[in-house]
């Protein structure tokens, strides 16, 4: 049964519990630069399903996911960002890294399309769910 209150309603079923339920179940798949990035509606629905990533754009207005985590020290960092490698190996997906004492930024978009794409959610919940952060 569908736990999305606004299901049969007239509103879209893609609830943002079912959307993060399907991203874990996915795979990221390679992407071709022949791909089209999601646009900005679709971008939003997937935002809904991954807790505290930011949009944002960068010097090219090539959209990506951004995420801070915070952290009591270095070696709490440098610990998180080798699981987050180990979880970027086993998707083929590979996210711009940043760390230091006490934090690590993650940035997340699909160099190859110059944008987002559906990869990008997935690895983004898929780190979510791991480290649970």
């Amino acid at each position: 049964a569908s736990r999305c209150q606004r299901e049969g309603r007239g509103f879209d079923p893609l609830c943002p519990l079912q959307i993060m339920s399907d991203l874990l179940s996915k795979k990221c798949v390679p992407c071709e630069g022949g791909a089209v990035p999601l646009d900005v509606s679709e971008i939003h629905k997937y935002q809904k399903s991954v807790d505290g990533w930011n949009i944002l754009k960068n010097k090219k207005n090539i959209y990506f996911l951004e995420k801070k985590f915070l952290f009591k020290n270095f070696l709490e960092s440098q610990n998180f960002v080798v699981k987050v490698g180990k979880i970027s190996e086993e998707e083929g997906h590979h996210p711009d890294i940043s760390f230091g004492w006490g934090y690590a930024n993650i940035n997340i978009t699909t160099h190859a399309i110059e944008g987002l794409s559906e990869n990008d959610f997935i690895l983004a919940a898929k780190i979510d769910k791991k480290i649970n952060v």
